[in-house]
């Protein structure tokens, strides 16, 4: 009984995290949490976002805190921190010995109290700073070149997610298309064993015939060589399973056991030209691509603007951190204009280049949604051919399924020979197959038209 729970216990770590027969709306809720790639590109958009409130956080300034620490005997940096603590006095500048040099009665200095250097002034004592600083700065008005760049993030993010929506689109196409290549398989597969059992069936009277002199050993090989063939082609689509349910579980990025089928097959979406064009990812992005061009010939234009910024800033500075900080306190308001009057003609040959830009990215819209309405003609037309070619083979099918039991009673009736049965078996066969083909490709064709209209339902 121990043996048996652990076996148990087994089997069901090996199974955990197994998917079973999930259906086709459950597998594209599971691929838009779990697929890498559109992991990847969902962390693309946050980046974007990112970016975005970067520039948009430049409309707002800066504000800075600036400790400086500093300790010299330089006589220029000694006399610029006592000035800046609010700490000098005369005697810095050496009035000590001047005065001693007129004398005490404060008569007429001589001319060397002028011309000699003071010490107290060149040769001060070393001397500790501290100034501690908050400072803003903030841009007033830039040319509105930051509005133009907040205008291109802002884009630059709709680009991402249109990226992101591309890849999520192409995904749930390539899962769409294995789930109906996998019923398309089981189709097949269905009407392969049928063929069998015929087969079967054949080898079996064959057999019977052989016993009773009706038939040949040659007749029986022959059965058993198409049989062997069938199987082997039975077995190559059974391997297709296998391999579609690999790479199913590589696009939900979870092991799958299984699936559930579609209960029908594609039905051909409403979707008018209009509605695609409308729709369509590329045109979006290339329109999204027109505007950032547009926002980057204003931001050439801001060149021809001048630049206008403010600052404010308070200050305390001291020998000792934060000595007498109110005291010694102190504040500075500022603004800045700056105009750039001459770059040698850079700047009009940056904006002659940004509107040729414009204009180049004007064509590739309109090339854009040109290819597109052509992809949209093409697809339609072999959506069409499909149907008829589907049609036709559905019919014939049916004709060699007829002519092959047809075949099989005359064999039995030995009105005809085993090599012609198994030419109109051959025949039988060649018709599943290229039913199949056709249907995929009617199916690929559909799913690549929702694909243009990002219509993944």
């Amino acid at each position: 009984m121990k043996i048996i729970m652990i076996i148990l216990s087994f089997t069901i770590m090996l199974n955990a995290g197994i998917i079973e027969k999930p259906t086709l709306k459950e597998a594209y809720s599971i691929l838009q949490k779990e697929n890498l790639e559109i992991k990847a590109a969902t962390f693309d958009v946050s980046i974007a976002k990112q970016k975005e409130k970067k520039v948009n956080g430049k409309n707002w300034g800066k504000l800075d805190f600036i400790q400086d620490i500093s300790r010299s005997n330089d006589a220029g940096n000694v006399f610029g921190f006592k000035l800046s603590s609010r700490e000098a006095t005369f005697g810095d500048f050496g009035a000590r010995e001047f005065m001693n040099a007129t004398g005490a009665n404060g008569g007429t200095p001589p001319e060397s109290a002028y011309t000699t250097p003071p010490h107290d002034l060149n040769y001060p004592g070393n001397r500790n700073y501290f100034q501690s600083k908050l400072r803003y700065e903030v841009p007033l008005f830039t040319g509105f070149a930051l509005s133009s760049y907040s205008d291109i993030m802002k884009e630059m993010t709709k680009i991402k997610s249109l990226d992101r929506a591309k890849v999520l689109n192409e995904k749930r196409f390539e899962l769409k298309k294995s789930y109906y290549n996998m019923r398309l398989l089981e189709s097949s597969i269905a009407n392969l064993n049928k063929i069998v059992e015929n087969i079967e069936r054949l080898e079996s009277m064959t057999k019977s015939m052989i016993e009773v002199g009706y038939a040949k050993h040659v007749d029986l090989l022959e059965v058993q060589a198409k049989k062997g063939s069938v199987v082997r082609l039975l077995g190559q689509m059974k391997a297709n399973k296998e391999l579609l349910l690999h790479y199913i579980s590589f696009l939900l990025n979870q092991k799958v056991g299984a699936i559930t089928l579609p209960k029908s097959d594609v039905v051909m979406p409403e979707l008018s030209d209009t509605k695609v064009l409308a729709q369509n990812l590329d045109i979006k992005e290339a329109e999204s691509g027109l505007v950032v061009r547009g926002s980057m010939l204003s931001v050439k234009d801001a060149s021809y603007y001048p630049t206008i910024g403010a600052f404010a800033e308070v200050a305390t500075a001291d020998n000792t951190f934060l000595g007498d900080a109110n005291k010694h306190k102190s504040y500075t308001l500022g603004a800045r204009l700056t105009w750039n009057l001459f770059s040698g003609g850079i700047d009009s040959a940056q904006i002659e280049e940004a509107k040729l830009e414009n204009l180049k990215m004007q064509s590739q819209v309109a090339l854009a949604k040109e290819g597109i309405s052509l992809k949209l003609a093409k697809i339609h037309t072999e959506i069409k051919s499909s149907n008829d070619e589907i049609r036709s083979l559905t019919q014939e099918l049916k004709l060699a399924d007829t002519i092959y039991k047809n075949y099989e009673g005359r064999y039995k009736e030995k009105l005809t020979s085993m090599s012609d049965v198994i030419i109109k078996q051959s025949a039988q066969i060649q018709k599943v197959l290229e039913l199949q083909i056709a249907k995929n490709k009617r199916n690929e064709k559909i799913f690549a038209l929702e694909k243009l209209a990002n219509e993944g339902k």
